[in-house]
């Protein structure tokens, strides 16, 4: 090496041009990505600090490697920040995932081989629920309670009854695909009656939960789990919040339970946008991100698009496709044409498979963190329903749809920056 920098450009062009690319196709479109959010300058610059070099294994105290007093003091920084922000006892911050929070929390929480019950993957809970063919599900026994088949939402009197007969060890309330709040007391109730834990997952709602616009779940659950990059606008990452008697078991079912050395750079970003959520700003764009999902659900009800569970009360909706007759592959392939992003998705009872679906998921935090309102919300969604009702009537009929959603997808996006993230003033509460 003769000792002179070079850029990106310069060492690797390869992926520079991919970057750049990528870069591009976000400033010329729209994501619906319920698991996607935006996070801020702060969070990305201290993503790539020259924490990025360090080992730190182990924990604040106890760490494997020396030199780690300031990373000590980061790291404790984020415990106390996330912490606070929920009124929890105890936090561990070093999970890389939320799927590995919940390896951990269930390592914490119960032994190799006892029952776990949690809402069913194909009904809206998350993979790392006992998903066939994952890890959690070849350690654990798992079993799952469903929506129900009129409602589409939680029955706790289901839930009871699964429960009193299998007797689980854990309960599991949390889903990734479920547009409505969660009883976490009538969860608690349940995990007491049958002497079990109780575990929430929380990583689509904890953003909402800091706003006041979902129940907290800490005062009822052992060990709650949750993301950073999704409701939180923070880095890709997992943290977990516990009631203090059971702080020695998390924090070794993390380490080396789980994972070895934290990716310190990235508690630095968790650091930041746990700061960032106590912000008053930051409980009014979730409050504009949960106005935005009402918009967008009434919006598609009216134009004919069924809303599972008959709407929503969080951020995202569930959309069932089965009137139109398209699936949720064909409606997410023909809305990527036009600059929109949303997920094919199954639907509770859904009879396709999970490589078609029937249905499709859509979340409002990146638009909304990008400044997007109601009324732009309106015609977003209007576009949406546009692109799928032509996509039933043959291929003309889809690329003239597609090329008009085009045109007010990039409407949308020159009133819109990427760049700043900040609400417009005409989208203020």
């Amino acid at each position: 090496m003769d000792g002179e920098e070079h850029g990106l450009a310069e060492v690797d062009p390869e992926v520079f041009a991919l970057l750049a690319r990528e870069e591009a196709r976000r400033s010329e479109t729209l994501s619906l990505v319920a698991s996607e959010s935006l996070s801020s300058p702060a969070v990305r610059q201290a993503l790539v600090s020259g924490l990025a070099d360090r080992s730190a294994d182990g924990l604040p105290g106890a760490r494997q490697h020396s030199g780690c007093e300031a990373i000590d003091a980061l790291e404790e920084l984020a415990r106390s920040r996330l912490c606070r922000l929920f009124e929890a006892d105890h936090a561990n911050v070093q999970p890389h995932s939320g799927t590995q929070a919940n390896l951990a929390a269930y390592q914490s929480l119960c032994r190799p081989g006892a029952t776990i019950l949690s809402m069913d993957p194909a009904h809206g809970g998350h993979i790392s629920h006992g998903h066939a063919g994952t890890m959690a599900e070849q350690i654990w026994r798992f079993v799952h309670y469903p929506v129900d088949r009129y409602t589409e939402r939680i029955d706790m009197d289901e839930v009871r009854r699964i429960a009193d007969r299998e007797k689980p060890a854990l309960i599991v309330a949390g889903a990734a695909a479920y547009p409505r709040s969660i009883d976490f007391s009538a969860f608690a109730a349940v995990a007491h009656a049958v002497d079990a834990r109780l575990l929430v997952d929380m990583s689509q709602l904890a953003g909402l939960v800091i706003a006041g616009l979902h129940p907290n779940p800490v005062p009822y659950a052992d060990v709650v789990t949750l993301t950073t990059h999704k409701t939180l606008r923070g880095p890709r990452g997992g943290a977990i919040l516990c009631r203090a008697d059971l702080a020695a078991a998390v924090d070794r079912a993390v380490f080396p339970g789980v994972q070895s050395s934290p990716l310190v750079q990235t508690i630095a970003a968790k650091a930041v946008c746990f700061q960032e959520a106590a912000e008053l700003s930051f409980a009014a764009e979730q409050r504009r991100a949960v106005g935005n999902a009402t918009v967008l659900s009434a919006v598609l009800g009216r134009r004919g698009f069924r809303q599972v569970s008959g709407g929503t009360d969080v951020h995202l909706v569930l959309v069932d496709l089965r009137r139109q007759g398209i699936t949720g592959r064909q409606a997410e392939r023909a809305l990527e044409e036009a600059g929109i992003q949303v997920d094919k998705h199954l639907i509770p009872f859904d009879p396709q498979v999970p490589s078609r679906t029937s249905g499709i998921r859509a979340g409002t935090q990146w638009v909304t963190a990008l400044g997007m309102c109601e009324a732009d919300m309106t015609d977003l969604a209007d576009a949406i329903a546009d692109v799928l009702t032509a996509s039933s009537l043959g291929k003309g009929a889809q690329e003239d749809a597609v090329a008009s959603a085009q045109c007010r997808v990039q409407r949308l996006r020159a009133r819109l920056s990427l760049e700043h993230c900040v609400a417009r003033e005409d989208c203020a509460p």
